[in-house]
């Protein structure tokens, strides 16, 4: 991913001018000065144009992905099966995605990218060329052979590096200034509709880098510019191929109503449950680890073998089709919640169980992001939980959802917005209980022990 804290004066005398420091004290940055110079405002033509090719190659793996995905899980069982796949379809396609995934880790330069057991981070700077197609690969084969990650974190990187290779190419001896804030273009353009908004996906990355002060001003131009360039890339691409737009978005949205102090009152509950079950999460990968690291291909390929018999058992039990476990979740959650009625609370708590252990067993050897997969299992513990006094289910799913996001992110101005902005207008009225909860979240979260663990 790309690390936008690398440099440690963003207003080289290449972008702009610096006040004299305080006495003892870092230089500070003079904002005005640098984007009025002409090398930022190249850098923010840069920025547009880079946003146009970024983030085409990112609909392009999103297409990708999901073309794959239909093949394997749809067209081929249909083909095959008439009564439709059987329910121990998906594991051998898991063990196939373990073994391409931990070969891919294995033998290719980058390491596929940074494991997601160690969290949602934007450190160690844009992936260099060499590391790219093993980023890449390892991305696509976890992706579309259904382990439980989702697209976001490799789309940062892929658009991180080919930024920075861009840039390079154009010209060697760049400044690392150059590099970090096209870096950062990059990321923002590659996952510009993905969360459902352009500003969402880049308030993610910001967060996540911990931008502040004036170097947010400085590196947050270029980025939420190739972000709409990007997001118009998207939607042109879209009408033109027919293939979707991969952006999250809820097709049937709950009422929501007022606040109450009895929904107020439930956010603190599930603000801990949710911290409790992404501590748990994080454990169970992280745990896993030093087996991966040990042998990593056979190790993953059990993995994978694991994840898919998690979702032979969920529908053997259910009837439901395995593909509910599987993926990030990014496509099942709107008719989740559309269908929210139709589940009864134990396949409900069934399928958080299957879709969490799917999950913990994914972050500790595959490549991928773990925001998606969250938000469902958040949404799934949240339509669980509507039926209890006083909830209703618009403020028990946004609760959900934005308690496992900071839980898991920790993030919690972002685990806010997502919840928030996905429920569209009712967001605004649920906005009170989910801040609580995903306080409630982010803060036991942190008092519970942590474990370490290495990429």
């Amino acid at each position: 991913m790309t690390d936008v804290n690398g440099p440690a004066d963003p207003a080289s005398p290449a972008a702009g001018r610096s006040r004299d420091p305080a006495p003892g004290g870092p230089p500070t940055i003079d904002v005005v000065a640098t984007i009025r110079s002409k090398t930022y405002l190249a850098a923010l033509l840069l920025a547009a144009v880079l946003g146009v090719p970024i983030s085409a190659a990112a609909y392009g793996f999103l297409a990708l992905v999901t073309e794959i995905q239909e093949l394997v899980f749809h067209d081929l069982p249909s083909d095959v099966f008439d009564a439709g796949p059987p329910a121990w379809w998906p594991v051998p396609w898991l063990v196939v995605s373990g073994l391409l995934t931990g070969l891919t880790i294995r033998f290719l330069p980058g390491n596929g990218g940074h494991s997601p057991a160690l969290g949602f981070h934007a450190g160690g700077g844009p992936p260099v060329a060499g590391e790219l197609p093993g980023i890449i690969l390892a991305a696509l084969t976890t992706l579309s052979l259904g382990a439980v990650l989702g697209p976001e974190a490799p789309l940062i990187a892929i658009g991180g590096g080919l930024a920075a290779l861009t840039v390079h190419l154009a010209r060697k001896d760049a400044p690392p200034v150059a590099l970090t804030i096209m870096a950062s273009a990059g990321s923002f353009a590659a996952i510009s509709t993905l969360l459902g908004s352009p500003v969402l996906a880049a308030f993610l990355i910001m967060e996540a880098a911990g931008i502040g002060g004036a170097t947010l001003s400085l590196v947050a131009l270029p980025g939420l510019l190739a972000s709409g360039i990007g997001a118009l890339v998207f939607v042109g691409l879209d009408s033109w191929t027919g293939l979707g737009s991969f952006s999250l978005a809820l097709t049937s949205v709950p009422a929501a109503e007022s606040p109450t102090v009895a929904t107020m009152a439930w956010a603190l509950p599930i603000g801990a449950a949710a911290a409790l079950l992404g501590w748990l999460i994080s454990r169970l990968a992280l745990a896993l680890r030093p087996a991966v690291h040990r042998n990593r291909v056979l190790v993953t390929s059990v993995l994978g073998l694991l994840v898919g018999s998690a979702a032979m058992a969920y529908q053997l039990a259910t009837d439901n089709p395995f593909t509910q476990v599987l993926f990030s979740g990014q496509d099942d959650l709107p008719e989740l919640v559309a269908d929210a009625s139709s589940y009864s609370t134990g396949v409900l708590l069934l399928l958080a169980l299957c879709k969490t252990l799917a999950y913990g067993l994914s972050l500790s050897a595959f490549r991928g992001g773990p925001v998606f997969p969250a938000m469902f299992i958040g949404a799934v513990l949240g339509i669980a939980a509507a039926g209890l006094p006083g909830l209703s289910l618009a403020p028990a799913i946004g609760m959900g959802i934005g308690a496992m996001c900071s839980a898991m992110l920790r993030l919690p101005l972002t685990s806010t917005l997502l919840a928030t902005l996905l429920l569209g207008a009712d967001g605004v009225s649920v906005t009170p209980q989910v801040v609580v909860a995903v306080v409630v979240a982010f803060l036991v979260t942190n008092m519970l022990p942590q474990a370490r663990g290495r990429d």
